[in-house]
């Protein structure tokens, strides 16, 4: 991990979580595509962006398979032991980070499972956050959405204002610990760094993102991102 403290951007993988929803015994980030696993891919994207001068993934305190990667000994990546929330995970992060990061560097938060975001989008991101308090990269909500209770449609929500929040989120490192500090204090669950950042104040800003950078979540998920992947492998990253 580089200790120049002049280099501006860091990056965080959350990769403690088991997801549950994928119905596998294997972790989602480990499971493979094309015999390379998400977390391979996820982290092949990061290490293709030249700004990010390090990065810390948070893993599971009993995840034997980290160790299995060839990226798991690369110099640019450190690990720490990640919590039972995503949120512990990243607090765990920023504070490895602190050793090597000022308190305004910016800090990339990005999902483990999340391989098909593209370089250029990171890179734009990143620029467009300058001068701004962070934001993240998120997709206009193009489904018709329908509130449901009990089962049944209560409403139909207009969608006009409704953006998909994606990853990555990009904060100052100083101000998103003590956001995610705050909301654990306050007892606010929080699903990603924006949220943390909404409850202490902070003016988001929304940068329009690919719509095939998708989370793996569920077992079809893992289809439709080997099929984005090998489209990506005819492309510039």
């Amino acid at each position: 991990m580089p200790s120049d403290t002049s280099s501006r951007c860091w990056a965080i993988v959350p990769a403690a979580g088991c997801g549950a929803r994928m119905g596998s015994q294997t972790p989602k980030q480990y499971l493979p595509i094309d015999d390379k696993p998400v977390l391979a891919y996820t982290l092949e994207k990061l290490l293709a962006v030249p700004a990010i001068a390090g990065i810390v993934v948070a893993v599971g305190r009993d995840d034997a398979q980290w160790r299995t990667l060839a990226l798991a000994n690369h110099p640019k990546i450190q690990t720490v032991i990640g919590g039972a929330e995503r949120a512990d995970s990243v607090l765990q992060g920023l504070q490895a980070l602190s050793l090597f990061a000022g308190p305004t560097d910016w800090v990339l938060v990005h999902d483990a499972a999340r391989p098909c975001v593209q370089v250029a989008d990171i890179e734009r991101l990143l620029q467009q956050v300058r001068g701004t308090d962070g934001g993240l990269l998120a997709a206009p909500v193009s489904d018709t959405i329908k509130k449901v209770e009990a089962g049944r449609v209560s409403a139909t929500v207009d969608r006009r204002q409704l953006w998909a929040a994606q990853t990555p989120q990009c904060y100052r490192h100083q101000a998103l610990e003590a956001a995610l500090r705050e909301a654990s204090r306050s007892g606010l669950t929080v699903t990603d760094e924006t949220s943390a950042m909404e409850h202490a104040g902070v003016d988001a800003l929304v940068v329009e993102g690919r719509f095939d950078n998708i989370k793996i979540t569920r077992p079809e998920d893992l289809w439709l991102a080997q099929a984005i992947l090998r489209h990506q492998a005819e492309e510039p990253l």
